[in-house]
């Protein structure tokens, strides 16, 4: 329960932190898409840890292997199986956890709901977790680039450190993964300080889908950004989602929260509508309105770190605890591709959804 997720382009989700695999199978991925591991690896590699000083330096390769769903290169449309071996575990680094709950931690809720838990670097509650959610996004961008959809998310803030410039290319240049070069190294200054007083940091990271449709989002239960938003939510670190202007509307009037229509042409004469702003993010009553998508994710500090913090254990005992073991004192930037996953999945099987709202559609395939 609670480990799939989609209606038509389905994900089962397995595996734990210390277990001997991570997965996932995924359903109703129709034929004919063109997939490889090298497609997945390229997605899987930006959220391996390892990668840099802000990041655990537990040594995974993360390499994927396709069991199922792929003949000569191409999807079947039967179910696509793809995992990833564990091979670095160091399960007694959390031997003393297995009675006492760490702070902003999955653990003592696991513990109460199950009344057992893996203590292995959190089990199911890692972070590990989001590899599957990685390979099936993979899989979701694939279809989606070839649809004309693009979706590209960034840090765009790490503590109280934000970007002020927007050069994407710069992402890839620094181990944060901000857009903004003097930003990326004032945010290094100041998560190397909270290394060394053995805290972490959290941030925001900003979303952007291009060249989405106009009409994806199925009302009133199912729309475009209450899909995306459980889609956020539901990755663990995540405590807050906003679209567009965001929160901001709240203290705006509707003259200046509304987005204007305009009448706009191509070079060819073809006049389509188009919006003068896009406080509204890109969704307008749940449905995409064709002008660009735009997410802003909160991501929390990291919850295990080696300071001093006060807790209780099993035994309801007030107790001192420095968590040990290999942890992120920093997860956004590996989140960032984890974010990119999740509104692939979502946007793809609405898209799929979407197919059956007019009439016309369905005889296009069986008239």
């Amino acid at each position: 329960m609670g480990s799939i997720y989609g209606d038509i382009f389905r994900i089962s989700t397995f595996g734990e932190s210390h277990g001997k695999a991570i997965g996932v199978i995924i359903d109703g991925c129709p034929s004919g898409i063109s997939l490889s591991e090298e497609d997945i690896q390229e997605y899987l590699d930006r959220r391996k840890p390892g990668q840099s000083k802000f990041t655990t330096p537990r040594k995974e390769e993360d390499l994927c292997k396709i069991m199922s769903g792929v003949f000569e290169g191409l999807t079947t449309g039967t179910a696509i199986m793809v995992m990833v071996e564990n091979t670095s575990q160091i399960s007694k680094d959390y031997d003393k956890l297995a009675d006492v709950y760490r702070p902003g931690h999955a653990d003592y809720t696991y513990q109460e709901k199950y009344g057992i838990r893996d203590h292995r670097g959190g089990g199911r509650s890692s972070g590990r977790e989001t590899i599957a959610r990685v390979i099936a996004g993979a899989v979701a961008m694939k279809a989606l680039k070839e649809l004309g959809v693009n979706i590209s998310a960034f840090t765009q803030s790490i503590g109280p450190v934000h970007v002020r410039c927007f050069d994407l290319e710069q992402c890839a240049l620094n181990p944060l993964y901000m857009p903004d070069y003097e930003a990326a190294l004032v945010a290094q200054d100041y998560v190397s300080r909270l290394i060394g007083e053995k805290d972490s940091a959290g941030g925001i990271i900003s979303c952007i889908v291009r060249g989405l449709p106009v009409g994806i989002g199925e009302p009133v239960f199912d729309k475009l950004d209450a899909v995306l938003a459980k889609a956020m939510l539901s990755i663990g670190a995540v405590k807050g989602v906003e679209f567009g202007a965001g929160f901001a509307v709240a203290s705006m009037k509707g003259s200046e929260s509304n987005d204007a229509f305009f009448v706009k042409k191509d070079e060819n004469g073809k006049r389509t509508i188009s919006k003068r702003s896009n406080n509204a993010g890109g969704v307008l009553g749940g449905i995409s309105d064709g002008s660009g998508l735009i997410m802003n994710v909160a991501i929390k500090p990291t919850s295990s770190i080696s300071s001093k913090q006060f807790t209780v254990n099993k035994e309801l005992e007030e107790v001192e605890l420095e968590v040990g073991g290999r942890h992120d004192p920093l997860i956004v930037p590996r989140a960032v591709v984890v974010v990119e996953a999740m509104a692939a999945i979502s946007i793809f099987d609405l898209m799929l959804r979407n197919m059956s709202a007019r009439f016309e559609n369905v005889k296009k395939v069986y008239g």
